[in-house]
């Protein structure tokens, strides 16, 4: 009798031990989810979200965005000061580029074709122009006199001219220069984000 009391009482101190265990590791198991918690709470405020939009340090102004170049003769340099030397000599005003990044009275711009480097803020323009189809070279592209591919064609454009933009809106541009005025998808125009409205 004495033997199965004691088999009974080692049981039920067996099923505590184990409750015991239970208890901690479900206690772990709800203070590390609590950790990974906390700590994605912290990365999403600390992290800015991919989809947010950046601003200028400087300006303020959105990044990137669109200018183009006031002067005929623009100075592409390696860095942000007159000291670093010109790897580029632009030597088109008008021609559209793309700023991605301010540092003082510096713009950090990009041309059609990819190249970098940086300018004096003075010698940009917040005029906008477009490249028509650059990645397209020697083809043409028509010119519609309303903003519909089945408009008549007023004009065809060749690839790699540079035009002044009016406006933009739901996928097409209205665009003109010497001798011509109408309208051009969105699509084939560099320097107009593919969504961007323009007024």
């Amino acid at each position: 009798m004495n033997s199965g009391g004691s088999d009974g009482h080692g049981l039920k101190n067996k099923i505590k031990r184990a409750s015991a265990g239970i208890v901690k590791v479900s206690l772990l198991a709800q203070l590390t989810a609590a950790a990974i918690l906390a700590m994605g709470l912290m990365t999403s405020v600390l992290v800015p979200s991919a989809t947010a939009q950046q601003v200028g340090s400087v300006t303020g102004l959105p990044l990137p965005r669109y200018v183009s170049l006031k002067s005929d003769r623009v100075n592409l340099r390696e860095g942000p000061s007159k000291e670093h030397r010109t790897v580029w000599l632009f030597q088109r005003a008008g021609l559209p580029v793309e700023i991605t990044a301010e540092f003082d009275t510096w713009r950090k711009i990009r041309d059609s074709e990819g190249s970098e480097g940086w300018v004096l803020h003075s010698l940009l323009s917040g005029r906008r122009t477009v490249i028509i189809s650059p990645w397209r070279k020697g083809a043409e592209q028509p010119l519609y006199s309303r903003a519909s591919d089945t408009a008549d064609v007023v004009a065809n454009l060749q690839t790699g001219v540079i035009s002044n933009v009016r406006r933009c809106d739901r996928g097409w541009c209205r665009i003109y220069g010497s001798g011509y005025d109408g309208y051009m998808q969105q699509k084939l125009l560099w320097g107009v984000y593919p969504d961007e409205k323009v007024e």
